[in-house]
Parts: C-alpha cells; sequence; structure tokens
C-alpha cells in the first residue's frame, strides 16, 4: 500500500523531507529551554547573579524564536506538501479509473468510487501531514525529553520508568477496540453516497411518485448509521484524556514526594524539579499525540487501503501489442460468442452466431432481459467476450486500438447523458474539430435542428447537468447527433428513440439511410415499426438467437416475434379507432 501511495508525491518530494527535518530542529531546542530555565534558577537566581541570568535570558529567548519559527515553517510546509500529495493522488486515481472497463467499474460500484475520490483521500491527506510533522514530533519529544531528564537526575527520571508502559498500555488498548470501527464508517460512507446519487439522479421519480418520505428516511438510516459507528469509536477514543491526565497527575505527585526529598538530601536542586516537571508534561503529551497520530493514521489506512485497491486493479481491458489503427469497413462476425458479468455462474449469452454485412440496417428485437444490450456492448469492446470471437472489418476486436474501434462504433443508448455545457459543446464530444455546418448538418439528421433554433440562444443554449432542462425526445436526438458526429462506421441505437413519436423517428431512420449509406446501422427497439425495414431482424430470447430474418420471414416462421406484431399492430389499431 505505502509503495503504491507514495508514487503520488513527485514534485513534492522536497517539501516532504524539509518538514521533518524542520520538526526534528524544533524538538531539540525546544527541549533544551526546560534545563537551560533550571540553570538560570539554580546558578543566576538563587545565587543573585544578574549577569548570568540575563546572559542565559538572552540565550533562552534566542532558542524560543529560533524554535518558534522552525515550527511556523514546517507548520507552513507540512500542509503545502499534504495539499500537493492530495492533488497528485485525487489525479492519479481520476485517470486510473477512466482505464477501467465496465466491469471494473461494476466491480467497486459508482457511489464507492466517489467516497474514494473524495472522503477517503481526504483522510489520506490528513494522514500524510501527520507523519511528515507530528508523527516525526511525538517520537523526537519523547526520546529527546527522556534523554534531557536522565540528564538531570537519573533517579529521580525513573518515575518515568514506571508510569509511561501503564500509559502505553492504556493507549494500544484504545486504539485496538477503535481501529475496527473506521473500516466500518467508510462502507457506511458508499452506502450514503449511493442513496445520495440515487435520490438526486431520480429526483423527477421521486417527485412523480410522492416518496420524498420514504427517500427521506433511507438518507436518515445511512446517515445514522455512519453516526452510531462514529459515535461508538469517539466514546472509546475519549478515553485517551481520563487516562492521559491520570498518568500525567500520578507522575507530578511521584515527582514532588521524591522529588522533595532529594532537594531535602541534597542530590537535587530547586531548578532541577522545574525541569522534571516539563519534561513530565513533555513525555506524556508526546505519547498523547501519539495516540491522537495513531487515531488518524488508522483512519488514514483504512482509506488508503481503498484507495489503493483501485489503483492496483488492472483495467480488464486493454490494448493489445502493435494494435490495428483502422476499421477497413463495419462488417461483424460474431463466432460462437459466450458472455458472463464478472465471472457469474450465469451467462448473459450463450453460442452467439451472426454475420453482419458492412452497410445493413439490422433491427434487434426481444424481451426485457433477453441480453440484447449486452450484445451490443460487446462490439465496441465496453465488455470482452468470455468465451468465442468477435470480428469487425474482418479483425478480432481484441486487435484493435482501443481508441481506434470506439471512434468508429457510435452507441446511443436509451438513458444517455448530456452533460453541462452548451448544446454545441455536447455535441462536439462526437468530434471535438467540428465545424457549425458539421453541427448542424448532424441535427438536421437527427430532427434536432428545428427545436434547437427555437431556443432563443440556439446552439449556444445551456444543458443542464444530465440535460435536465431539455425533454427526454430532445435528449435523444441530441445524442444521435453527437454519434453522427464520429462519422462511425457502426451506428448502434439501443431503444434511443423510444421517447420520440413514431413520424420524427420514421424522418430519423430516412436521414440515416440517406447520408450513412455505408454505415452498418444496429437498431434495438420494442417496437417492430420501428426495424420493420431492416435487413436481418434479429429476434432474442434468454440470452440466445432465437430466430434471424426479415419481418415478412419471421412472421410467418417465429411465433415470439409474429406475438410481438399481432399484439403492436391490435394495439395500433384500437388506438386509431378511439
Amino acid at each position: 500500500m505505502l509503495k503504491t501511495l507514495s508514487r503520488s508525491i513527485r514534485q513534492y518530494k522536497g517539501l516532504t523531507i524539509l518538514s521533518p527535518i524542520l520538526v526534528a530542529v524544533e524538538v531539540a531546542v525546544e527541549t533544551f529551554i526546560p534545563f537551560l530555565m533550571g540553570n538560570i534558577i539554580d546558578d543566576g537566581i538563587q545565587k543573585s547573579d544578574m549577569s548570568y541570568i540575563t546572559k542565559y535570558g538572552l540565550i533562552l529567548l534566542a532558542m524560543a524564536i529560533f524554535s518558534l519559527i522552525c515550527g511556523a515553517a514546517a507548520s507552513w510546509v507540512a500542509p503545502h506538501a499534504a495539499a500537493g500529495y492530495a492533488t497528485n493522488l485525487r489525479h492519479d486515481l481520476f485517470y486510473h479509473i477512466q482505464d477501467f472497463s465496465f466491469a471494473n467499474i461494476d466491480h467497486f460500484s459508482g457511489s464507492s468510487l466517489v467516497t474514494r475520490l473524495t472522503t477517503d483521500i481526504s483522510n489520506v491527506q490528513m494522514g500524510y501531514q501527520m507523519m511528515i510533522r507530528m508523527t516525526v514530533r511525538a517520537p523526537l519529544l519523547f526520546l529527546f525529553s527522556i534523554m534531557m531528564a536522565f540528564r538531570v537526575n537519573s533517579q529521580l527520571a525513573l518515575v518515568f520508568v514506571v508510569m509511561i508502559p501503564i500509559l502505553a498500555i492504556f493507549l494500544v488498548l484504545i486504539l485496538h477496540a477503535a481501529r475496527p470501527l473506521f473500516r466500518v464508517v467508510f462502507r457506511r460512507y458508499d452506502t450514503l453516497n449511493r442513496v445520495v446519487r440515487e435520490n438526486i439522479r431520480g429526483v423527477q421519480v421521486v417527485k412523480t411518485y410522492v416518496r420524498a418520505d420514504e427517500e427521506s428516511d433511507k438518507f436518515k438510516r445511512a446517515s445514522k448509521g455512519i453516526a452510531d459507528v462514529f459515535t461508538k469509536a469517539q466514546r472509546i477514543m475519549s478515553l485517551n484524556g481520563p487516562a492521559m491526565m491520570l498518568i500525567l497527575n500520578l507522575s507530578l505527585l511521584l515527582l514532588s514526594w521524591f522529588g522533595a526529598k532529594l532537594i531535602v538530601g541534597g542530590s537535587l536542586q530547586t531548578g532541577e524539579l522545574v525541569s522534571m516537571y516539563a519534561y513530565s508534561n513533555s513525555i506524556l503529551f508526546s505519547l498523547n499525540m501519539l495516540a491522537m497520530v495513531f487515531t488518524q493514521l488508522s483512519i488514514a489506512q483504512a482509506s488508503g487501503e481503498r484507495i489503493t485497491a483501485v489503483l492496483q486493479d488492472r483495467p480488464t481491458i486493454n490494448d493489445p501489442k502493435d494494435p490495428i489503427k483502422s476499421v477497413a469497413n463495419g462488417a461483424i462476425e460474431f463466432q460462437h460468442v459466450n458472455f458472463t458479468f464478472n465471472d457469474s455462474p450465469r451467462e448473459i449469452l450463450q453460442d452467439i452466431n451472426l454475420q453482419i454485412k458492412s452497410g445493413e440496417v439490422i433491427g434487434i428485437i426481444g424481451e426485457t432481459g433477453a441480453g440484447k444490450s449486452s450484445l451490443v456492448q460487446l462490439i465496441p469492446r465496453l465488455y470482452d467476450v468470455s468465451h468465442g470471437r468477435l470480428r469487425i472489418g474482418g479483425h478480432n476486436v481484441r486487435h484493435y486500438d482501443l481508441r481506434t474501434l470506439r471512434d468508429n462504433v457510435a452507441m446511443v443508448l436509451q438513458n444517455n447523458v448530456l452533460f453541462s455545457g452548451t448544446i454545441a459543446e455536447n455535441l462536439r464530444w462526437g468530434n471535438e474539430d467540428a465545424s457549425d455546418e458539421e453541427l448542424i448538418a448532424a441535427a438536421k439528421i437527427a430532427q434536432a435542428d428545428g427545436f434547437i433554433n427555437e431556443f432563443p440562444d440556439g446552439y449556444q443554449t445551456h444543458i443542464e447537468q444530465g440535460g435536465s432542462n431539455v425533454s427526454g425526445g430532445q435528449l435523444q436526438r441530441l445524442t444521435i447527433a453527437r454519434a453522427l458526429l464520429k462519422k462511425p462506421k457502426i451506428l448502434i441505437l439501443d431503444d434511443s428513440t423510444s421517447a420520440v413519436d413514431t413520424t420524427t423517428e420514421r424522418m430519423i431512420r430516412e436521414g440515416l439511410a440517406e447520408d450513412l449509406p455505408d454505415t452498418t446501422k444496429i437498431i434495438i427497439s420494442q417496437r417492430i415499426v420501428s426495424i420493420k425495414d431492416a435487413d436481418q431482424i434479429i429476434v432474442m430470447d434468454r440470452g440466445q438467437i432465437q430466430a434471424v430474418g426479415t419481418h415478412d420471414e419471421l412472421v410467418k416462421s417465429n411465433a415470439l416475434y409474429r406475438d410481438i406484431y399481432q399484439y403492436q399492430e391490435k394495439k395500433a389499431g384500437d388506438e386509431a379507432n378511439g
């Protein structure tokens, strides 16, 4: 984990090294100050030597100022190093996720990845800042204070030999009890993020079905789940304070008792006892600081393990060596293809054999869960086939450069997404160098130019995140136009005209046939009227191809297709008759 996370330090190595050095100098000077104060009391004040007091008082002042400067510098350097490190780590994590296949993302879930990019990285940043400052300061303060205490009076310093192990045992027991709870907290953060994400994305459905109260209860339960575990952990950690004060007060009591005896016996001076009091505070304070550090580092470790799991997860789909950089045509061939999700025992697709010529129009129909979307997602390698072979343009899809393949296969989904920005900016996702004329041409084919020009700002109209300020039919037409700008060899429309009326849908099909005659077009639809004129229609059922043929052939030969057709024809007739 540390090796993986440390790769993100990069340009902040200098600040990372400088911070512990500054802290070490600060602590060394700070721990010498009580020793000097004891000398001033014993050799200056008690002997009424003002010159000694003045001389060493100025030295004491200079040391205090120097220690303050080093401490202030460390306080500036450590947060800058930690913030820079967190920026790099967030960058590395985000860009690594961009290379993930759908299978990788399914493995972690979207809400969990968001938690790792936000809460977990913030925890690691805090832990890193503590590691290069307080994790150095606390042990050095403890070590230097012990050394100086034994130098002042080795007999009195034995008090610490007895009391420190007792406090250490307390702290270890407390940390051991609290540490597992922090791991539970982050899993509950994932749940909370999932609830929030689902609610915000589905806010229209929530309001339509008047489910705001139920969603609020779900949020309260998720939030309370975090609060309960965190409260339990904090209750355990709050025992640090009483344990610390108990040992501190016992140490001061023992120092006073044995110190008084040593002073009476003439083997200890008053100033030395004052120094021992100061070192007692420093030693016990450093242990308490270590307990705080270990708490934060425990949280950071749990978060670091979650981040490392993502960084070490290799994308399941990668570019091959010497990849093919061009797609000759839109011919597609499935050869005994099987497909399962993440090694699930249930096969989504079974023994798919299919040949599609370049430029053909293919319709796919079947009941929900038949495997239609899974079939077409294999074409641009959003998922890889589990068994068998898939060829495009005469070559196995695994042999193509991924960018080349996906630039030549455009997919439009039923629930496609628009991003915040103008309509023109969204369309240029298909081709960032597209001219205004090319935008308009694509929009006309997709039957989007008309409603775009009805907006006051036309193609510069701002689109809200997710396309929430346009209708479902408008969103689908915009995403079709965006796909057309790629000028693909293969165009896949996955139920992407479901929110469009039949007249507009017919005009879109006619535009595609006229302007993209050489592009292979695959249309998934629940409406037979949308695929009736296709060169081939594929009927799918339970992950298998049940039949392939033209509309007329399937009406005669396939019972499932015939039942769907007759039902939709009857429904259309009933609607026409009122």
